[in-house]
């Protein structure tokens, strides 16, 4: 089964850009799946193991980097067509 999905990251502390910086960086290195990013959200798209995975391990390898943070995530059965701005 495919699915896309679309993340947010809010983290709780002042020095939030260089943690949703690493956290795009980590999921942008997969070679599995499609990872696009704009200004709002970071979307994922491929089979939907590989996707559940990806956004589990960017989130534990967040959490032990730099604690606390909410992620936001909608999945929608399918490929979407999702592009660079």
């Amino acid at each position: 089964m495919d699915i896309t999905a679309e993340l947010s990251l809010y983290p709780l502390q002042k020095d939030y850009i260089r943690v949703i910086d690493s956290f795009i960086t980590q999921l942008a290195a997969s070679q599995n799946v499609i990872v696009v990013t704009n200004a709002m959200s970071t979307q994922i798209s491929g089979a939907a193991g590989p996707v559940f995975a990806l956004v589990q391990a960017a989130l534990e390898a967040s959490y032990r980097d730099f604690g606390k943070q909410v992620l936001v995530c909608k999945f929608i059965p399918g490929l979407l067509p999702i592009r660079p701005a």
